[in-house]
């Protein structure tokens, strides 16, 4: 249909910019507060895109945000339609972002291959970010396709064997 949204937006805000005109980019969701994945919120709202974020993660935003995302709604894009997940750990106010009707899920900072993702900074909370996971993220069918907020893809057939192996490490 033309219309896209933009999953954080992170850095390089003349790249991003110029993608959101050509892509047709009608806001911007947040994954999550931290820095690596806001630092170009200001130019994108003052180019007059909205930006959404969770309550737990918006005071991370200093150039602010324009509506909170929450539990469980449901984002049109064009003719598709993205079911946000809460996966707090990685920060209080993570969020995933699963393809309705297909087998995608955009999983930010909560899950990348090998594990979830970093809890020793503030905010994160690891027995949090384990419980999302198994509970919200691994009911999801194994083919599901995870594309993290960094790296490679992998699938949650491949990750949920392991999370007993990940709460041993303790990372």
């Amino acid at each position: 249909t033309g219309d896209a949204v933009l999953l954080d937006a992170a850095n390089e805000h003349e790249k991003l910019l110029d993608l959101c005109t050509a892509l047709g980019v009608r806001t911007v969701l947040e994954t999550h507060g931290h820095w690596d994945h806001i630092q170009a919120v200001p130019a994108v709202r003052e180019a007059g895109y909205e930006v959404g974020v969770t309550a737990e993660d918006a005071e991370m935003l200093d150039a602010g945000y324009d509506y909170v995302l929450e539990h469980d709604t449901v984002i049109e894009v064009g003719d598709l339609r993205l079911r946000t997940i809460k996966t707090p750990g990685h920060t209080p106010g993570s969020i995933c972002f699963r393809l309705e009707d297909a087998p995608v899920l955009f999983s930010g900072d909560t899950l990348f291959p090998g594990g979830p993702g970093a809890t020793q900074y503030p905010g994160g909370d690891f027995d949090q970010i384990i419980e999302s996971i198994d509970r919200r993220l691994f009911t999801l069918p194994p083919e599901t396709m995870v594309l993290p907020g960094h790296g490679d893809d992998t699938t949650i057939g491949i990750e949920r064997p392991n999370l007993d192996e990940w709460i041993d490490r303790g990372w």
